[in-house]
Protein backbone atom coordinates (compact mmCIF):
# COMPACT_ATOMS: atom_id res chain seq x y z
CA UNK A 1 0.00 0.00 0.00
CA UNK A 2 0.88 3.48 -1.03
CA UNK A 3 1.37 6.52 1.81
CA UNK A 4 0.58 9.85 1.10
CA UNK A 5 2.51 12.55 2.57
CA UNK A 6 2.81 15.71 2.09
CA UNK A 7 5.91 17.12 -0.31
CA UNK A 8 8.07 19.77 -1.38
CA UNK A 9 10.52 23.70 -4.70
CA UNK A 10 13.28 26.59 -3.57
CA UNK A 11 12.82 27.69 -0.56
CA UNK A 12 13.73 30.22 1.89
CA UNK A 13 14.48 30.20 5.97
CA UNK A 14 13.01 31.26 9.24
CA UNK A 15 14.47 31.58 12.44
CA UNK A 16 13.19 30.41 15.15
CA UNK A 17 13.40 31.34 19.04
CA UNK A 18 16.71 30.09 20.40
CA UNK A 19 16.96 27.63 23.66
CA UNK A 20 18.95 28.07 25.91
CA UNK A 21 22.71 26.96 25.46
CA UNK A 22 22.62 24.13 28.15
CA UNK A 23 19.65 22.29 26.58
CA UNK A 24 21.30 22.70 23.01
CA UNK A 25 24.15 21.40 23.82
CA UNK A 26 22.45 18.13 25.51
CA UNK A 27 20.45 18.07 22.19
CA UNK A 28 21.88 20.10 19.51
CA UNK A 29 20.17 23.02 18.14
CA UNK A 30 17.31 22.84 15.99
CA UNK A 31 16.75 25.03 12.81
CA UNK A 32 17.58 28.84 13.19
CA UNK A 33 18.70 28.40 16.52
CA UNK A 34 22.53 29.15 17.31
CA UNK A 35 22.58 30.50 13.50
CA UNK A 36 22.29 26.37 12.67
CA UNK A 37 19.88 26.82 9.04
CA UNK A 38 18.58 22.93 7.43
CA UNK A 39 18.97 22.55 3.80
CA UNK A 40 15.84 23.25 3.29
CA UNK A 41 13.60 22.37 -0.10
CA UNK A 42 9.80 22.94 -0.34
CA UNK A 43 7.48 22.37 -3.31
CA UNK A 44 5.80 24.42 -5.46
CA UNK A 45 1.79 23.51 -5.67
CA UNK A 46 2.60 22.19 -9.49
CA UNK A 47 5.40 20.27 -8.74
CA UNK A 48 5.02 16.46 -9.88
CA UNK A 49 7.11 14.42 -7.91
CA UNK A 50 8.89 11.08 -9.59
CA UNK A 51 6.11 7.82 -9.55
CA UNK A 52 7.40 4.83 -8.26
CA UNK A 53 7.14 2.35 -10.90
CA UNK A 54 7.71 -1.03 -10.33
CA UNK A 55 9.76 -3.22 -12.75
CA UNK A 56 7.65 -6.23 -14.18
CA UNK A 57 11.44 -8.19 -16.24
CA UNK A 58 13.01 -8.20 -18.89
CA UNK A 59 12.03 -8.05 -22.55
CA UNK A 60 12.33 -10.86 -24.42
CA UNK A 61 11.22 -13.70 -22.41
CA UNK A 62 8.58 -11.90 -20.54
CA UNK A 63 5.47 -13.64 -19.86
CA UNK A 64 2.62 -12.95 -19.19
CA UNK A 65 1.76 -13.78 -15.55
CA UNK A 66 5.23 -11.50 -15.17
CA UNK A 67 4.16 -8.60 -16.81
CA UNK A 68 1.11 -8.64 -14.32
CA UNK A 69 2.36 -9.76 -11.66
CA UNK A 70 3.74 -6.55 -10.52
CA UNK A 71 2.22 -3.51 -8.54
CA UNK A 72 1.07 0.09 -9.90
CA UNK A 73 0.46 2.71 -7.21
CA UNK A 74 -1.21 5.87 -7.72
CA UNK A 75 0.82 8.80 -8.61
CA UNK A 76 1.27 11.68 -5.88
CA UNK A 77 -1.15 14.50 -5.92
CA UNK A 78 0.79 18.00 -7.08
CA UNK A 79 2.65 18.94 -4.53
CA UNK A 80 3.27 15.83 -2.70
CA UNK A 81 5.04 12.70 -2.08
CA UNK A 82 4.16 8.98 -2.27
CA UNK A 83 5.72 5.84 0.07
CA UNK A 84 5.88 2.35 -0.87
CA UNK A 85 5.07 -0.18 1.51
CA UNK A 86 5.50 -3.07 -1.13
CA UNK A 87 7.85 -5.58 1.40
CA UNK A 88 5.81 -4.64 4.73
CA UNK A 89 8.05 -7.41 6.21
CA UNK A 90 11.43 -6.53 4.67
CA UNK A 91 14.16 -4.72 6.73
CA UNK A 92 12.87 -1.15 5.24
CA UNK A 93 10.02 0.82 6.61
CA UNK A 94 8.93 1.68 3.01
CA UNK A 95 10.15 3.45 -0.16
CA UNK A 96 9.86 7.35 -1.54
CA UNK A 97 11.11 8.57 -4.80
CA UNK A 98 13.71 11.34 -3.93
CA UNK A 99 13.92 14.31 -7.06
CA UNK A 100 17.02 14.09 -8.66
CA UNK A 101 20.06 16.27 -8.17
CA UNK A 102 24.06 16.52 -7.61
CA UNK A 103 23.45 16.23 -4.14
CA UNK A 104 21.36 13.32 -3.64
CA UNK A 105 23.05 11.25 -6.63
CA UNK A 106 26.43 11.86 -5.03
CA UNK A 107 25.33 10.98 -1.77
CA UNK A 108 27.39 7.92 -0.52
CA UNK A 109 24.63 5.56 1.80
CA UNK A 110 21.47 7.84 1.90
CA UNK A 111 18.26 7.22 3.57
CA UNK A 112 15.05 8.85 4.32
CA UNK A 113 13.26 9.82 7.60
CA UNK A 114 9.64 10.84 8.29
CA UNK A 115 9.93 13.98 10.77
CA UNK A 116 7.43 15.78 11.94
CA UNK A 117 8.17 19.86 11.39
CA UNK A 118 8.45 20.90 15.02
CA UNK A 119 10.82 17.90 16.03
CA UNK A 120 13.28 19.98 13.99
CA UNK A 121 12.51 23.49 14.85
CA UNK A 122 10.68 24.47 11.26
CA UNK A 123 7.63 26.79 11.19
CA UNK A 124 4.82 26.61 9.33
CA UNK A 125 2.21 29.45 8.56
CA UNK A 126 -0.12 29.75 11.61
CA UNK A 127 -2.94 28.42 10.16
CA UNK A 128 -1.55 24.68 10.18
CA UNK A 129 -2.54 23.37 13.75
CA UNK A 130 -1.18 19.74 13.41
CA UNK A 131 2.19 18.27 12.74
CA UNK A 132 3.10 17.94 9.14
CA UNK A 133 4.98 15.17 7.93
CA UNK A 134 8.59 16.41 6.13
CA UNK A 135 10.85 14.29 4.10
CA UNK A 136 14.27 14.17 5.75
CA UNK A 137 17.35 12.79 3.35
CA UNK A 138 20.58 11.26 5.25
CA UNK A 139 23.77 10.21 3.89
CA UNK A 140 25.07 7.67 6.62
CA UNK A 141 27.96 7.25 4.56
CA UNK A 142 29.22 11.16 5.89
CA UNK A 143 29.90 10.34 10.37
CA UNK A 144 32.31 13.52 10.60
CA UNK A 145 31.33 16.58 12.91
CA UNK A 146 31.00 19.46 10.88
CA UNK A 147 29.60 23.08 12.54
CA UNK A 148 26.60 24.23 12.57
CA UNK A 149 25.94 20.75 10.06
CA UNK A 150 22.48 19.01 10.75
CA UNK A 151 23.46 15.64 12.11
CA UNK A 152 22.10 12.28 13.25
CA UNK A 153 23.33 11.03 16.33
CA UNK A 154 23.48 8.19 18.79
CA UNK A 155 23.41 9.50 22.30
CA UNK A 156 25.08 7.27 24.87
CA UNK A 157 22.46 5.60 27.08
CA UNK A 158 19.47 6.30 24.44
CA UNK A 159 17.20 4.22 22.46
CA UNK A 160 16.70 6.59 19.68
CA UNK A 161 18.37 8.96 17.38
CA UNK A 162 18.28 13.15 17.64
CA UNK A 163 19.24 15.10 14.70
CA UNK A 164 21.01 18.17 15.42
CA UNK A 165 23.52 21.13 14.82
CA UNK A 166 26.36 22.11 17.09
CA UNK A 167 28.16 25.42 16.57
CA UNK A 168 31.75 23.36 17.96
CA UNK A 169 32.57 19.54 18.46
CA UNK A 170 32.80 20.56 22.12
CA UNK A 171 28.79 21.23 22.67
CA UNK A 172 28.11 17.14 22.09
CA UNK A 173 28.05 14.75 24.99
CA UNK A 174 31.30 12.67 25.97
CA UNK A 175 30.55 9.66 23.52
CA UNK A 176 27.69 10.40 21.56
CA UNK A 177 27.83 9.04 18.02
CA UNK A 178 27.77 10.26 14.57
CA UNK A 179 25.85 7.90 12.46
CA UNK A 180 25.01 10.38 9.40
CA UNK A 181 24.79 13.91 7.63
CA UNK A 182 21.35 15.46 7.03
CA UNK A 183 21.46 16.07 3.30
CA UNK A 184 18.16 17.83 2.64
CA UNK A 185 14.77 18.83 4.22
CA UNK A 186 11.89 18.31 1.79
CA UNK A 187 8.82 20.46 2.82
CA UNK A 188 5.21 20.08 1.20
CA UNK A 189 3.30 22.71 -0.61
CA UNK A 190 0.08 22.84 1.53
CA UNK A 191 -3.33 24.28 0.25
CA UNK A 192 -2.98 26.96 3.47
CA UNK A 193 0.45 28.25 1.71
CA UNK A 194 0.55 31.23 -1.23
CA UNK A 195 -0.14 29.44 -4.53
CA UNK A 196 1.38 32.65 -6.36
CA UNK A 197 4.48 32.30 -8.30
CA UNK A 198 5.40 35.49 -9.73
CA UNK A 199 9.03 34.60 -10.20
CA UNK A 200 10.01 37.47 -7.00
CA UNK A 201 10.92 35.45 -4.03
CA UNK A 202 9.97 38.11 -1.91
CA UNK A 203 6.28 37.22 -3.06
CA UNK A 204 6.35 33.77 -3.47
CA UNK A 205 6.64 32.92 -0.14
CA UNK A 206 5.46 29.44 1.34
CA UNK A 207 6.13 29.55 4.50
Amino acid sequence: ATTRAWISSPVQTRSTSCLAMSTAAKAGYLHGQGTCFMPLEQMAQDFFAPRIVQVAGAYPGLTREEFFAVQSEEAAPEGQWTYDFSDPDGPQVGTVAVPGSNLVSSAIDPVAIVAEHPSLGISLPPAITEAVDLLVVADRGVNTFEERKFMVLQNPGESTLRIGAFTSKEELSPGTEIVGRVLLVQIPWLPSMKPTKSGFIEVDEYF
